[in-house]
């Protein structure tokens, strides 16, 4: 049960009593996860960006009550919406999710495989979910299947238990799913996938040649635009304008001679 939460005047800045929750411990294969959880985090950042009142984050604590955060899981992403207490203050001030401070579970809770996770991903972490109320629990895994049952896997929460979501593969080979906490499409596609549709792709992504999560909005028919590989492809214009450029004056002086 939470109740609404209030705000008071405190000497430490903190005006709604949030519980400040430490840093979780990194997983040692981090390195691999990180790109796609800022990517996932960076995307849906900006898809909900004029909505004051919803927090997109992760990596920090989710908890039910003070006090336990250690025994505790700390998601890859959440998505929370119609908050009560400013978002900024969740992530700059608590440091995590605190549910009975908060007020309200997340909607949407995503785990990245990683081999030192991910048994809990699917057994202990989804239990907890469920019992906080986590709308929706997803999970991708990067290398298609190695370290989850399956590379995109979704729950919704029914009656208090996880039901599986359809996840079926297109004659495309994209593996999708619909999101209704986010009004979005999950979109999981192998490297040959990625490449034969043209997929945007980052220099990151080339070299790791993992598997590839997009969203997709079913009412504007496109993905969300990924801001990262926008101004990556933007640089690479630029320095190609450049040479194009400099070359052209090289030519312009060799004329002049």
């Amino acid at each position: 049960m939470t109740t609404k939460p209030t705000k008071t005047i405190r000497p430490d800045g903190n005006p709604y009593g949030l519980t400040v929750l430490p840093d979780p411990p990194k997983p040692p294969d981090a390195m691999y996860q990180r790109p796609h959880i800022a990517k996932m985090d960076q995307v849906l950042r900006a898809h909900f960006g004029q909505r004051s009142n919803m927090l997109v984050s992760g990596e920090g604590y989710l908890c039910d009550v003070p006090g336990n955060a250690l025994t505790l899981p700390n998601p890859d992403l959440i998505v929370s919406f119609d908050l009560d207490v400013p978002p900024g203050e969740i992530e700059s001030v608590a440091n995590g999710y605190t549910i009975s401070e908060v007020g309200k579970p997340p909607e949407f809770v995503l785990e990245v495989a990683s081999e030192a996770t991910a048994r809990r991903d699917e057994t202990i972490k989804r239990d907890t979910y469920a019992r906080f109320g986590v709308s929706e629990y997803w999970r991708f895994d990067r290398t298609g299947g190695r370290y989850y049952v399956a590379a995109l896997a979704g729950d919704a929460l029914v009656a208090g238990e996880y039901q599986s979501i359809p996840v079926p593969t297109g004659d495309d080979g994209i593996k999708r799913g619909y999101s209704p906490a986010l009004g979005l499409e999950l979109h999981a596609a192998d490297w040959q996938t990625v490449n034969r549709l043209g997929w945007p792709i980052s220099d990151w992504e080339q070299r790791l040649r993992d598997w590839q999560l997009r969203f997709w909005n079913p009412v504007t028919g496109e993905y969300l635009p990924d801001l990262l590989n926008a101004l990556e492809s933007l640089a690479a214009e630029r320095a190609e304008r450049l040479a194009v450029e400099e070359e052209l004056r090289r030519l312009w002086a060799e004329l002049g001679r």
